[in-house]
């Protein structure tokens, strides 16, 4: 026979390469096929429930490896409340209408106007179920279970009545309201945006210094003297109604180069930089409030403008005179108010001059900076043109510039709940604590909300008009709408006319006729998504309101976490969500924002195809998600090296307990060795660590941490380092190997059990190699920490044990590093140890030089009264002497030993595997070895 064939080799069909990207697709068919998910959730009927509200991603295109980023980390959660025993159904959702779909539409060459509304929108419909079916596919191929076969869509009509609901009660509690005046509009979209849809990029603008002459100075200024304003904005002049000046700032007439000008006092040394001029004398000086009423020429045409106060002039930049447009901009339109002034917003949807702008009907906005500063310039009115690049306003779909534009639109009053959603974001959980004064502010600072878009395909504002203009919104009306919707769709408002779309027999004292119209424009697809609490939560019988928790990326405070407590607050007078949970914004590995002009994104189409989902899924787990997260290649290949570390430290494991039964051969705790009993204890503690620091808090990173520091430090670099010397030496079924058997079983059921909510594959092929009585590793729970006896005392008596194995180790690398010793079982190891190194040595109660890989017959501790030799390694509680080991090496273990040669059948042995060899293999006796 062979010598090998005397070792307990571990045998094992586990691969040492995963193949992930060709076997995960075979095991999530198995889950489908046998309904896991399902089986989940009936296994956990009856217990609490963890409701983890999904947030629409928008249905175009494949996902994004910031999707991933996303959807895994929903998963983990909701895997590991499952493991918990949590009630986590995961319904996914989409996000359905909106603009990009229609400019999808527009590039594949469909023709709007060539066709009905109702047409356009059924092709938008159509389109979108398309990108649901694809995104789906790309979700399921995560791993991430869920729902899949009945998610919620945004176009359902279920969801679409709920939606219309949402608004009718909003509209009950008076909050709806429709109303002229500037707010953001994409003249890229030809539709309003709300704030949410707003991006700010930085953008060339002109900046120049404008001159309007006193007409009516009130007896103070006379009318040789010019109101100096500072804009960036020249295409507003046309709009140009007042001049608004702070009421408590200090104004001066100054004397410039023989011109009069009226500035801020504390303006002046910086406003005489700029202009460069050379003689400058004050005049007079008066305070804002004496300006008010004043009146000024228009530069260019003949009307005047109004000196007004308001509190929203600084001292930042400027004159401290700001030039007002009541319709393009929302604090002129706010003091233009007190003034009665019209507002004047003499732009079209597309961002051209209408007729009320003489000199520059249909001319592109930004076309006409160029010839209004030149007409300022003609009149005499421009004292400076310069440019500069500052951060502006862009439209965040087209990308493109947006401007400040009064139109009619429907809001939603914000004010009049503010202080009562400001009251329900004190009362979340924001497990990202900065989330909560993000949002906070946000809904402290911002506006009523502009809810209507002139756009084609969304939810149509639920809204009727009577023959004399009056809007009607009743509960009657809005409720025959949503019904109409749930039954038909919300098609079903551009297929009908306005009267087949009111309940039979209605009537209005503003149609004495009986005609009626219809709002044509729709609802911000923010107030689509911002209803899921109603649509989804409320609708679902799995699912609860308020969600246990959102989970988004950090826009979504602008967005989804924004629109939806708006919505509830407004009708439900709480929160939707207990909890919110932010994460950052996926980079490459550079730092760099993802894009693919620069041709730095990750596809993880790409990556699962190349490495597998579980690769994915554990990079998920290794980054800091609450921060900006980096992205590579380079970096995913690192996470392969982990997974690979995982994976064959798994692979050990399993091949050698291959012959180990759980029910037979298993060792009680109080029977096992100290050693043994402290890697027990170290597992327990592991488990303890990773569900209530690690799952439990979503902090994924400290349960890959902390799984991963078992598996390299307490296992490979000390546990199963000296383990072979046991399981591959030791006789079949002797006491230490079982007993070390007995911590690999227990290790593995744990850490597949513990991996399954990250890397689910990878934990399912591992469980289908051990011997439990559940099929799937996804239908148990998560281990139970248990507390052992002494526990404390053994787990003190094992961190100074680990502590004497560092100085250990150390002496025999010095040793190595000098030549003195190739390998440790080479060694001769003399210890002379403290008293306290010497009382622990001895309550270790364990082959010490097994543990250290040292040969037994060439270690000794000495008393702690011994003199210690000058060239002994010197610590603070011990020193340690390294020689040259003087035996021979056992042909079988491969140690240092006293005795080989002692047995004469086995000549080439050291009695200790002689006599394992002689009891296992008496065969070997008589044929001796190859």
């Amino acid at each position: 026979m062979k010598m090998k064939d005397t070792l307990h080799l571990g045998k094992t069909k586990f691969p040492m390469r995963g193949n992930l990207p060709n076997r995960e697709g075979d095991w999530q068919k198995e889950w489908e096929e046998k309904d896991i998910y399902g089986k989940r959730q009936k296994i956990n009927e009856g217990k609490p429930s963890f409701v983890l509200h999904d947030g629409p991603p928008f249905a175009n295109g494949n996902i994004h490896i910031g999707h991933s980023l996303n959807k895994i980390s929903k998963d983990i959660i909701m895997r590991a409340k499952s493991m918990s025993g949590f009630r986590a159904p995961y319904v996914p959702g989409w996000d359905t209408h909106g603009l990009p779909i229609e400019q999808i539409l527009t590039n594949k060459g469909i023709k709007r106007k060539e066709m009905t509304t109702a047409e356009y929108r059924q092709k938008c419909y159509e389109y979108a179920l398309t990108q649901v079916d694809k995104q789906r596919e790309d979700f399921k191929r995560l791993g991430v279970q869920g729902d899949w076969e009945d998610p919620y869509l945004t176009l359902a009509p279920s969801y679409e009545a709920a939606e219309i609901r949402v608004f009718g009660k909003m509209a009950e509690n008076g909050y709806i309201y429709k109303g002229m005046k500037p707010i953001y509009w994409s003249p890229s979209s030809e539709s309003s945006l709300a704030e949410a849809e707003i991006e700010y990029k930085d953008l060339k603008s002109p900046s120049i210094y404008v001159t309007f002459q006193v007409v009516d100075g009130k007896g103070l200024l006379d009318e040789e003297t010019s109101f100096l304003i500072w804009t960036t904005t020249p295409w507003t002049i046309p709009a140009n109604l007042a001049i608004a000046v702070h009421p408590d700032f200090d104004y001066v007439q100054v004397q410039a180069d023989g011109n009069k000008y009226v500035i801020a006092k504390d303006l002046l040394e910086e406003v005489q930089e700029t202009l460069a001029w050379q003689d400058v004398e004050i005049l007079q000086e008066f305070k804002g409030t004496q300006l008010e009423n004043m009146t000024a020429q228009h530069p260019f045409y003949d009307r005047t403008s109004l000196l007004i106060l308001g509190d929203h002039v600084t001292l930042d930049a400027g004159t401290g005179l700001v030039h007002t447009a009541p319709g393009h901009g929302e604090d002129d339109y706010y003091v233009a108010k007190n003034y009665d002034l019209p507002v004047l917003s003499p732009i079209d949807d597309r961002g051209v001059f209408t007729a009320e702008a003489p000199g520059f009907e249909g001319v592109f906005y930004d076309k006409a900076n160029a010839m209004i500063t030149d007409l300022l310039k003609e009149k005499g009115a421009l004292l400076k043109l310069d440019f500069f690049v500052h951060s502006y306003p862009h439209d965040w779909r087209t990308k493109k510039p947006v401007i400040f534009r009064a139109t009619p639109q429907w809001f939603a009053s914000i004010d009049q709940f503010r202080q009562n959603i400001l009251d329900e974001i004190e009362k979340v959980d924001w497990i990202v604590p900065w989330g909560k004064s993000r949002l906070y502010n946000m809904i402290r600072d911002r506006g009523d909300w502009v809810i209507s878009r002139q756009r084609a395909w969304g939810v149509p504002l639920p809204i009727f008009y009577a023959e004399d203009g009056q809007a009607i919104v009743t509960p009657e009306t809005i409720e025959h709408v949503a019904q109409l919707f749930e039954e038909f769709g919300s098609n079903v408002w551009f297929e009908r006319d306005a009267k087949d779309l009111l309940p039979d027999g209605f009537t209005h004292p503003g149609s004495p006729n009986g005609e009626f119209s219809k709002e044509t424009d729709i609802m911000d697809v923010w107030f689509d998504s911002g209803s899921s609490h109603e649509a989804v939560l409320r609708q679902r019988p799995e699912l609860t309101f308020p969600a246990d928790m959102y989970l988004e990326g950090s826009d979504q405070y602008r967005g989804w976490f924004n629109s939806s407590i708006t919505t509830s607050v407004a009708i439900n007078g709480v929160a939707p969500y207990k909890s919110v949970l932010s994460q950052g914004f996926t980079l490459d590995g550079e730092g760099r924002k993802m894009s693919k002009s620069l041709g730095n994104t990750i596809v993880p189409d790409k990556v699962i195809k190349q490495m597998g989902a579980d690769i994915l899924r554990l990079w998920v787990a290794s980054v800091d998600y609450e921060s900006d997260v980096r992205v590579s290649m380079d970096i995913l290949k690192q996470v392969s090296e982990v997974y690979r570390k995982i994976r064959n430290t798994v692979r050990f494991l399993l091949a050698n307990t291959s012959d180990f039964d759980p029910e037979t051969n298993e060792v009680d705790f109080v029977d096992l060795r100290s050693v043994d009993k402290y890697l027990l204890i170290r597992l327990n503690e592991v488990i303890k660590e990773v569900r209530d620091n690690g799952y439990d808090k979503y902090d994924f990173l400290h349960v890959y941490r902390t799984i991963l520091n078992f598996i390299t430090v307490d296992l490979s670099s000390f546990y199963l380092d000296f383990a072979k010397d046991v399981v591959y030496l030791e006789e079949e079924d002797s006491y230490e190997r079982r007993c070390m058997q007995t911590v690999f079983y227990q290790a593995t059921v744990a850490i597949a059990k513990l991996l399954t909510p990250i890397i689910p594959h990878t934990a399912e092929e591992i469980w289908s190699f051990v011997k439990e009585e559940a099929e799937y590793v996804q239908l148990t729970d998560f281990p139970a920490y248990q507390v052992y006896p002494n526990q404390d005392e053994l787990l003190d008596i094992w961190t100074a044990f680990m502590n004497f194995r560092d100085n250990v180790l150390k002496a025999l690398e010095v040793a190595r590093n000098e030549k003195l010793i190739g390998k440790s079982m080479e060694a001769k190891v003399t210890i002379y140890p403290s008293e306290q190194v010497q009382a622990m040595l001895t309550a270790v109660d364990a082959n010490i030089a097994q543990l250290l890989i040292i040969s037994p017959d060439f270690f000794e501790i000495k008393d702690s009264n011994e003199t210690v030799p000058e060239d002994a390694m010197a610590f603070d509680d011990v020193a340690i002497l390294v020689e040259k080991a003087d035996g021979d090496v056992c042909e079988r273990c491969r140690q240092v030993r006293t005795t080989v040669g002692q047995n004469d059948h086995f000549p080439t042995m050291c009695a200790h595997c002689a006599a394992i060899v002689e009891d296992e293999h008496p065969e070997a006796v008589q044929e001796g070895f190859e």
